[in-house]
């Protein structure tokens, strides 16, 4: 089926199963973290935390999925699943000959991240899940994105009327952008992404996500039906090695960051001190 691509000359990129992948990368060095955003937005959501990251000692690499961002947007549903979302991130770990990395992401990126701790449990330092989406959260999101499905289906040629003349809004604030983008994307692609989601498996089944023994940092928040912190509190008590934060909203982390920068900075400094005293 058709494919929808957003052309950016400053993302590198790569290509694998014949779609092109997008990136990018903040900092420098061997300690690695892997970031993957929510659904139906694009990597510029870590615009504030990826350089706070990098600026710390990490080298951050941010993926847009494909279907979002400047990557491929396939018009096919069968091209969209959480487990092929987890061997995406595992071909970029390959393309940059990185052994391993901690793996992290909001949303829909902490769901695609446990998928990878499960499929190449050796190529994962570490993970970080904030808000994942697991059985609690079922019916809220077929409630949200089962009707958004209908509705791009419906009214396809509309929405790419209007996501025509959202793309002329210039760029501003980040977080204006990630609210905005959703609005310009192709809707013929966020309906096949929706699709695919929809009839695949939300997370990997309890027992693969049991078995995981990665150190673990689970950041939920109150207040949202979608990503309910007793989803955030069972991921965090099935992991073994997992510890959870408590955000005070979903706005914590985007307008007053410091707490959770630090949490997570002193978390991956321990996730990476074996390999600084070997060195």
């Amino acid at each position: 089926m058709l494919s929808s691509r957003r052309s950016d000359p400053t993302c590198p990129s790569f290509t694998y199963r014949g779609r092109r992948i997008c990136y990018r990368e903040y900092g420098t060095g061997p300690r690695v973290l892997v970031l993957t955003h929510g659904l139906l937005m694009d990597n510029r959501m870590y615009t504030a935390l990826a350089p706070t990251l990098a600026a710390g000692g990490h080298r951050v690499v941010t993926i847009d999925m494909l279907g979002h961002g400047a990557s491929d947007q396939p018009h096919d549903m069968t091209e969209y699943s959480m487990q092929q979302f987890g061997r995406d991130v595992i071909a970029l770990l390959d393309h940059l000959d990185l052994p391993q990395a901690v793996i992290g992401g909001t949303s829909l990126g902490a769901n695609v991240s446990l998928e990878v701790a499960v499929l190449a449990p050796t190529r994962v330092r570490a993970l970080v899940l904030e808000m994942p989406v697991l059985e609690n959260a079922l019916p809220f999101v077929a409630a949200a994105f089962v009707p958004l499905a209908l509705a791009l289906r419906i009214s396809g040629r509309l929405m790419g009327a209007v996501a025509a003349v959202a793309r002329r809004i210039p760029r501003t604030h980040y977080l204006v952008d990630i609210l905005i983008d959703f609005v310009r994307r192709d809707p013929v692609a966020s309906r096949a992404v929706l699709d695919g989601l929809i009839f695949g498996r939300v997370a990997p089944p309890v027992q693969d996500r049991q078995a995981l023994r990665h150190p673990t940092l689970v950041v939920g928040h109150p207040s949202d039906p979608i990503h309910p912190f007793s989803d955030a509190d069972r991921v965090a008590r099935e992991l073994p090695n997992a510890r959870l934060v408590s955000a005070s909203s979903i706005l914590e982390w985007r307008l007053r960051a410091d707490r959770l920068d630090r949490e997570l900075l002193a978390f991956l400094d321990e996730v990476w001190l074996p390999q600084q005293v070997a060195a």
